[in-house]
């Protein structure tokens, strides 16, 4: 076997860019950033079944996650009996928020939030409930056929994995996801 001009043999070269490339990549992948993929209709129409997105793993311990961010997050005790896969939805309800469902829209502190996002109005009433320090309140775009915080409560913060930042795929809806929708009246304030 030849060896490279420093001495060195090539299959220790290689297995070492390898096993480096590995670790890089594992430790990216767990704490910057995954790719995720869609696997149901929850999020229509502003994510298709089988998009791939880019989740933003550091973010959220820096900035605040706002009303509005999509976000990944592991299942809560209460999923956890029938899901062990994360769940993807929009942040409705911040700590502290009032959030009620009537009338076919979503009142955030008793002001009407302006989704032009939806796949269609709700169709159910929900609330007013109070969202507790340290969670959020979380819907899907496609309100009903979403699986969402309107079942089974609230997000603990500790849960979330982080911010849905771009889709890679399919190339012909490649690009970011704006993580606010604009309403017609923030609610943040």
């Amino acid at each position: 076997m030849t060896s490279n001009r420093h001495g060195e043999n090539p299959w220790v070269e290689a297995l070492k860019t390898f096993g480096i490339s590995a670790v890089l990549a594992l430790g990216i992948r767990t704490f910057v950033a995954e790719a995720r993929y869609i696997p149901s209709g929850s999020m229509q129409p502003t994510l298709d079944i089988n998009d791939r997105l880019i989740i933003d793993k550091v973010s959220h311990h820096f900035r605040d996650i706002s009303r509005g961010d999509i976000i990944v997050f592991n299942p809560t005790e209460h999923l956890q009996e029938q899901f062990s896969d994360a769940f993807i939805k929009r942040v409705i309800g911040l700590p502290g928020d009032l959030v009620e469902v009537r009338d076919q829209v979503v009142w955030v502190n008793d002001v009407p939030l302006i989704e032009n996002y939806l796949y269609a109005p709700p169709d159910y009433v929900y609330g007013p409930v109070s969202v507790p320090e340290d969670h959020f309140f979380v819907l899907g775009d496609n309100r009903n056929n979403s699986y969402d915080s309107h079942y089974w409560g609230f997000v603990p913060r500790d849960l979330v994995v982080g911010r849905a930042v771009a889709r890679f795929w399919p190339l012909d809806r490649l690009g970011p996801i704006t993580s606010r929708p604009e309403y017609e009246q923030d609610t943040q304030d």
